[in-house]
């Protein structure tokens, strides 16, 4: 036992004291390292080293169409780890590091990494979708504008001033649309997709919060699914096979 103003307390009720952190409304704490965060810039950092050393991996792991119609479907996730330059990769990494930690400690580990996994997917399935059957597309741009649209929501859920993620993202969109080169379709599916999850998120209380949200991430992921098969069978009867 251990000596207290009043009283003993046991050893494991000051451990479980010392471990309990205030939690944001959301389910998150402000005190945790952003480690899910971390683990993404360490990966797509570590992969674009390896592809100067290697080479390319694009047309191994990238987004193509015609490959994952022939059941290749893991190029989805794989191509979001990808980037085609320095710069591409510069610009993504930045900004997953500017917008990343606050939102992983606001959510929280599980919640932030599947705010990111089912942005990158929307994006992935977006350019499916919309793409040329033969287009070869990489990049976590999905994901990232899924965090900023996510931001946003939270934000504005929050009461904050959000005027200037706004405004960055419609100079983004429109930057996407002319500059060639830039998978605009990407964008708008994780952008799309990332807002979704943050309304999910700012719905329920501490009693229902987790199976709302549990649910509302289920049927967001089975549409995605959904849209997948209904591309492949477009893409097998252009291809015919």
């Amino acid at each position: 036992m251990i000596s207290a103003p009043v009283g003993f307390q046991c050893p494991e009720c000051v451990a479980a004291a010392k471990i309990a952190l205030p939690k944001t409304r959301f389910g998150g704490s402000f005190s945790t390292v952003p480690k899910v965060t971390r683990a993404i810039l360490i990966t797509c950092v570590s992969i674009f080293a390896l592809s100067l050393l290697l080479g390319s991996f694009a047309l191994s792991f990238g987004m193509i169409p015609a490959a994952i119609a022939q059941g290749e479907w893991w190029r989805l996730i794989t191509s979001t780890l990808l980037h085609g330059s320095i710069l591409h990769l510069l610009f993504n990494m930045y900004a997953l590091y500017w917008l990343g930690p606050q939102l992983e400690r606001s959510l929280g580990h599980v919640r932030f990494a599947a705010l990111y996994v089912l942005s990158a997917l929307g994006g992935s399935v977006a350019s499916y979708w919309f793409s040329d059957l033969n287009t070869v597309s990489v990049g976590a741009s999905g994901a990232i504008f899924g965090l900023i649209t996510a931001t946003i929501v939270i934000g504005r859920e929050m009461r904050t001033d959000v005027s200037q993620l706004i405004v960055l993202l419609g100079i983004n969109i429109v930057i996407g649309f002319l500059q060639p080169g830039i998978d605009w379709r990407a964008h708008f599916g994780g952008a799309v997709t990332g807002a979704a999850v943050a309304f999910i998120y700012t719905k329920g209380n501490r009693l229902n919060r987790d199976q709302i949200h549990r649910a509302g991430l289920t049927g967001i992921f089975a549409v995605l699914v959904l849209a997948t098969f209904a591309r492949n069978a477009q893409v097998s009867a252009l291809l015919g096979i």
